[in-house]
């Protein structure tokens, strides 16, 4: 096809720029030019000419006189006006009148017309054309053809434009031509079928044996095509695939071949004979190699040759050797030879060739998780690329430095990426920051590394984080009991510097508002020691509330900070009062909400504000049988996930670190899956028909002084007795009165009750009469609790006891099998 005179075609439309002096002479030229101009002089007309309106003039009076002269019957200038038609084609013009002037030129005898017709079919046609079936038979006609060169024009038309019909018809042709004695078509003949397997997969059987037969031949070219026919019938045919697992042997010989071969001026390149021809032998050997032992076995050596053998300073070189590496660590080979391949890939680390860095740092990110030790050698090179100039390196090397953190190499790679984080461009931040997260929380070396790193990536880039790193983040610090006010110092002190970081500054405020105790105390070991007053801790959180910075979600951290701080702090509540109450009429719907909520607790009910503020929990993550809510019985005595939405209220008090026993595994003997309600004010969340909201919680605050005979005792423990009376309201609903007192010499506060049902009845729990009770039994808390039980089921009730005498915390459970005053069954 070379010979063509589309070949000789410019492509470009632009006039040069001597051309300019000459615009006058030239619109004359194209005005008065006739029909039957040579190709060049209808080239040299559209490049002058100025505008494209005048270019589509020119364009469009010459093809009205292609047009014209298509229709007589005796034209000598038929190929001329076709090959001038191609290249209106290939300024995007419409030519699809010359369609059916490609099918006459095709089945013209003379081989200059028919170059030109087959060119044009190639161009002009393809398989959703009516006008391709016309050729099929030119087509069959062809390739039965005594001469060589318009047997290859017809394969070469059927392998660009031949559709599912045409190869259907025309693959026996095709299938002898494979077996033919001249070179030149059988090379052409199996690129040719490679089409015809694409389109009609049944059709590889066909060509298999010839196939097979090709491997034999001298000729690279015919091998090329050999070797491409048989990838395309592997892939697409496992029974084929294992019958070409015997030409492996085969293979490994045409390869050796290469290798070793002396220089040869016909198939040389920069030192590499056939490179092209070479790289298709190893992927076919990759492809038969694959999940199979002896096929690996049988081409190890033949690999190990071709990687030592081959010279890497050339780009033709580094082909052959990416190729080989590729083979070798997609096969089963051997542990040598994938270290080998895996060194390989480390020199292209160190190659000035951008592209070869990345394809390099693509091929270990594949491995690193197979190859782990050897992948690690290279630790050094990987991580320098991160200073790479090249977005597309940086990123990669990105991701095989995470990939390569280890509990052993911990500390010195995060140092790196640290430092990378410090500097690295805006789209990669976000995902550097997940990663460091993400390698800190599996490989973390202490719980102080841990939440020193996270904070210092909060201070870095915590615009760039995600969503539940604030969450993550807290629940760490929880966990850390023995961390608590050097983490708060810290927090307090990047609060003072920077509160443009969002992430950063909820972290802080949280931290602030649950841990302000120890803030202000100033006595920890683990940092300096700094003195931070009462004011100055709200100083720090107003500062947050006022600031432009803040978001909505960040000020109601801040809010929720402030309010904590009123049962930590002794002289500055009304301050803190104050600064609730200007809240309250936000524009910020929840913001506002939360500010009249606070401002209940401080008017209504100060009595519960303590309990309602205490600390949070220690919070575990991802306890297996939590599923939307409802706890299984597998589950019943691991601790629920503990959510914390933004600037929200605590949703347990703080219970002492020793204790296994939780609330869901009040019931553990029970067959009902059970429902858990915490008492109000406890959870904002709690399951009422009252609502919500705090504000509903906190409803219906009057105590019941009269309780319900008949009066038994349920709990007697540590000088605590808690009594409990039954008044049944109708067929399914009960009123449970549970009576707390306290017969010791020491006052105990923080006194609350929590129970818990199985999951088919209701339970409400009202608000306590309060949280305090005095010595010697002079006054008592009653806690009253409403329960439907709709499906009648056996009632039992667990009921948790959490107080704190002496500065000391107490819990307790207590099981209720039986309620005074009802039936035998309970309900």
């Amino acid at each position: 096809m070379s010979t063509t005179p589309h070949a000789h075609i410019p492509t470009h439309i632009h006039p040069p720029i001597y051309s300019l002096t000459h615009t006058h002479t030239h619109t004359r030229t194209h005005t008065a030019m006739s029909p039957s101009v040579p190709l060049q002089e209808m080239i040299r007309a559209i490049r002058s000419a100025r505008t494209q309106c005048e270019e589509r003039g020119v364009i469009q009076r010459e093809c009205a006189a292609i047009r014209a002269q298509f229709r007589q019957a005796d034209n000598g200038g038929r190929s001329h006006n076709l090959a001038k038609l191609l290249y209106v084609h290939m300024l995007g013009y419409p030519a699809h009148f010359g369609q059916m002037e490609c099918v006459r030129m095709i089945a013209s005898p003379r081989y200059s017309e028919k170059r030109v017709g087959y060119l044009g079919a190639m161009m002009l046609l393809d398989e959703k054309q009516d006008a391709s079936l016309l050729i099929t038979n030119s087509i069959k006609n062809d390739l039965a053809h005594s001469n060589q060169y318009v047997q290859s024009l017809a394969l070469c038309t059927l392998a660009c434009m031949g559709s599912a019909e045409m190869c259907r018809d025309l693959a026996p042709e095709i299938d002898r031509l494979l077996r033919a004695s001249n070179s030149y078509i059988k090379k052409k003949a199996a690129l040719c079928a490679v089409h015809i397997v694409r389109k009609v997969h049944e059709l590889g059987e066909l060509f298999a044996p010839a196939a097979r037969s090709l491997l034999s031949e001298k000729n690279h070219g015919v091998l090329h095509g050999a070797v491409v026919l048989i990838i395309e019938l592997c892939e697409r045919n496992p029974e084929t695939l294992e019958r070409f697992r015997k030409t492996v042997p085969d293979l490994v010989q045409i390869m050796k071949g290469l290798v070793l071969s002396g220089y040869s001026p016909e198939h040389d390149v920069s030192g590499i004979s056939d490179p092209f021809l070479q790289v298709r032998i190893l992927r076919l050997l990759r492809i038969l190699g694959r999940n199979n032992e002896g096929a690996s076995d049988a081409m190890n050596d033949l690999l190990a040759q071709v990687a030592t053998n081959t010279d890497s300073t050339k780009t033709v070189g580094n082909a052959v050797l990416y190729e080989t590496v590729l083979t070798v660590l997609d096969i089963k080979s051997e542990s040598g030879l994938r270290v080998l391949a895996v060194n390989i890939l480390g020199r292209f680390l160190l190659n000035n060739d951008r592209n070869i860095r990345y394809i390099a740092m693509t091929s270990l990110q594949k491995i690193v998780g197979t190859d782990h030790n050897a992948v690690q050698r290279h630790r050094g090179t990987i991580v320098d690329c991160l200073k790479d100039q090249d977005a597309s390196v940086k990123r990669r090397s990105l991701e095989l430095s995470l990939a390569l953190v280890s509990a052993s190499n911990i500390r010195s790679m995060m140092k790196e990426l640290l430092l990378f984080l410090s500097s690295c461009p805006p789209e990669l931040r976000s995902h550097a920051a997940s990663g460091i997260f993400n390698a800190a929380e599996r490989y973390a070396p202490s719980q102080r590394w841990h939440i020193d790193t996270m904070l210092h990536v909060l201070i870095t880039a915590g615009g760039d984080v995600r969503d539940e790193t604030v969450p993550n983040l807290i629940q760490l610090i929880t966990n850390a009991s023995e961390l608590h006010c050097y983490t708060v110092h810290k927090l307090y002190r990047a609060l003072l510097t920077d509160i443009s970081q969002q992430s950063l500054v909820q972290v802080a405020c949280w931290c602030i508002g649950e841990y302000g105790d120890l803030l202000l105390r100033g006595d920890c070991q683990e940092t300096e020691p700094v003195q931070v007053t009462e004011d100055d801790a709200l100083d720090a959180l107003e500062t947050v509330l006022q600031s432009h910075m803040s978001s909505p979600a960040t000020r109601g951290f801040a809010l929720t900070a402030t309010m904590k701080l009123s049962t930590r702090i002794t002289d500055n509540v009304d301050r803190i009062r104050s600064i609730v109450s200007i809240y309250g009429s936000c524009i910020d719907v929840e913001l506002q909400q939360r500010a009249v909520e606070y401002n209940a607790l401080f008017k209504k009910y100060d009595h519960m504000r303590a309990a309602v503020l205490e600390r949070m929990p220690v919070i575990e993550k991802n306890s297996p049988g939590h599923t939307n809510g409802e706890f299984t019985g597998e589950a019943i005595r691991d601790i629920p996930t503990a959510k914390i939405k933004q600037g929200e209220l605590p949703l347990l008090p703080q219970q002492p670190a020793n204790q296994v026993c939780d609330l869901l595994d009040l019931l553990g003997g029970s067959e009902e899956t059970l429902q858990p309600s915490p008492a109000p004010g406890l959870s904002i969340n709690a399951a009422s028909t009252a609502g919500g909201d705090l504000l509903d919680l906190l409803g219906g605050l009057e105590p019941a002084l009269l309780a319900p005979a008949p009066t038994v005792p349920v709990y007697e423990k540590g000088g605590v007795t808690l009594t409990l009376s039954c008044e049944k309201q109708s067929d399914t609903g009960l009123t449970v009165t549970l009576t707390a007192s306290n017969s010791t010499d020491s006052d105990i506060s923080s006194f609350t009750l929590q129970a818990a049902v199985p999951k088919s009845v209701q339970l409400h729990m009202k608000a306590p009469s309060g949280d305090y009770l005095p010595a010697r039994g002079t006054a008592k808390v009653i806690q009253m609790v409403v329960l439907n039980n709709p499906n009648k089921v056996n009632l039992k009730m667990r009921v948790r006891i959490s107080y704190t005498r002496q500065a000391s915390a107490f819990q307790d459970t207590v099981q209720i099998d039986s309620f005074p005053g009802l039936d035998a069954a309970g309900h």
